[in-house]
């Protein structure tokens, strides 16, 4: 990184990215172990398991755009300091929570072979992923509420605690994991349902120490009143830039979870090895997340409390900081090929694709540095969220995902080269968003502006 002279701005960004990298990495190795300890049964219960949190990808696209918009609003009110409006934030972010953990509550428990089907064809791996997704179901209100409640515990200095509830959440995960998987300490031998309660049960504990954090750590409640009587002025405000944000996140990850449907449709070893691949990526960006995350609020707080040109100042540091730190970490994950191949125990051809699936990884990875950072959190800080939508529908949709499908399933192309040509999403919208960039449309305060 740069040697950055503003004492303030170095401090700040150290006291968030430190603790939301280790959050984003213990959180990233849940899915390792249950990778890793599922591989001892067999690579088809790994690659069903992979397929099944799918499940989860779509249910953070929408938790994500709940809990971004609210970051977007609670650091520019902090940055002005209005606690009453953080307050409001929370109430309305718990009140748009309530509909998406029903709907996917009740997809995951009364319809997970209808689920299963639409990630793989293959017989072995549906049958693998519905008791997984039918257990895994009670997890996924733990995890929705957990994010709203984190959010509010990042907006208002209390990132570490963020931390120290996922540090107890991924422990927790990895023994229950151990002991329920392979049948341990006298419980019953479980295979990938026993994963998806040792998930459940550590999502449930996390959940339990965010509440309890909230309510020792600050003065901000739950109120009724904020749930179900969310203020005008809010709601309309949450809804002229979230909506951008939801309508891009659901396009940008359903075009994803299409980029996994695809590879589950060319085999189980294609499937297990972009499984594993998928999860040295999460690992090695969990840096690119962590400046994503403290972006909003670095730059956030600025714009709240009106000062514009700090806000500005402090976007073109990051975006330098960003590019050094992809460039760094796409060389890791290329580099990290040998070690993940000695710990895997796939098939010949499967470790074949994820030898060459990791080296792909660097350009990717560099990519995804600079995207999430300017457009999840600089643009997001600003309120600029058309932007990312129009990016990320037309890179995904008019590129991606139809070529994608043509050189798989049309062309019939080796495996490898269609891998290739799903990655190229990062890559290619990087000319345009460096473009915008520079334009500092993002540059404006939203909580004072006339909706």
């Amino acid at each position: 990184m740069e040697q950055v002279k503003d004492t303030s701005f170095r401090k700040k960004l150290i006291s968030l990215i430190l603790p939301m990298t280790l959050q984003n990495f213990v959180f990233a190795l849940v899915p390792v172990s249950d990778a890793v300890m599922l591989l001892f049964l067999s690579q088809d219960s790994m690659a069903a398991v992979s397929l099944a949190t799918q499940v989860v990808l779509v249910l953070t696209l929408f938790t994500m755009t709940i809990t971004a918009g609210g970051s977007m609003f609670a650091a520019q009110y902090w940055g002005k300091g209005d606690n009453e409006s953080i307050e409001k934030v929370f109430g309305y972010m718990f009140a748009l929570s309530l509909p998406v953990i029903i709907v996917f509550f009740s997809c995951g428990m009364f319809m997970p072979e209808g689920v299963m089907r639409v990630f793989t064809n293959e017989p072995g791996l549906i049958e693998n992923g519905i008791p997984y997704i039918r257990i895994a179901s009670f997890s996924y209100v733990f995890m929705t509420l957990a994010s709203v409640f984190e959010t509010l515990l990042k907006n208002v200095g209390y990132v570490k605690e963020c931390t120290i509830a996922s540090v107890v959440i991924v422990f927790m995960n990895i023994i229950l994991n151990a002991i329920l998987i392979f049948g341990l300490l006298g419980a019953p031998k479980m295979g990938s349902a026993g994963a998806a309660l040792a998930t459940t049960i550590s999502n449930g504990a996390g959940f339990l120490l965010c509440i309890i954090f909230i309510l020792v750590k600050t003065k901000f409640r739950l109120k009724f009143k904020n749930i179900f009587h969310a203020d005008l002025d809010l709601r309309q405000r949450f809804s002229k830039y979230t909506l951008p944000y939801l309508l891009n996140s659901l396009l940008w990850g359903f075009g994803f979870t299409m980029i996994t449907v695809i590879m589950g449709h060319l085999g189980s070893d294609a499937a297990a090895a972009n499984g594993i691949a998928a999860i040295v990526k999460d690992l090695v960006s969990c840096l690119c997340y962590a400046i994503a995350g403290g972006s909003v609020i670095i730059i956030g707080n600025e714009l709240g409390a009106g000062r514009l040109d700090k806000a500005k100042e402090y976007g073109d540091k990051l975006l330098k900081i960003t590019v050094i730190s992809g460039i760094v970490l796409g060389l890791i994950a290329a580099a990290s090929a040998p070690l993940v191949l000695y710990f895997v125990n796939l098939t010949e051809t499967a470790e074949h694709y994820l030898l060459i699936m990791l080296l792909m990884c660097s350009y990717y990875i560099l990519g995804r540095s600079i995207n999430s950072t300017t457009i999840s959190g600089i643009f997001s800080a600003g309120g600029d969220t058309k932007f990312g939508f129009i990016c990320d529908t037309v890179t995904m949709w008019a590129f991606i995902v139809p070529l994608g499908f043509i050189s798989a399933f049309v062309l019939n192309w080796p495996v490898m080269v269609v891998y290739f040509i799903l990655n190229l999403d990062e890559i290619v919208k990087l000319p345009v968003v460096i473009a915008h960039y520079k334009k500092y449309k993002w540059v404006k305060n939203i909580i004072n502006e006339e909706v």
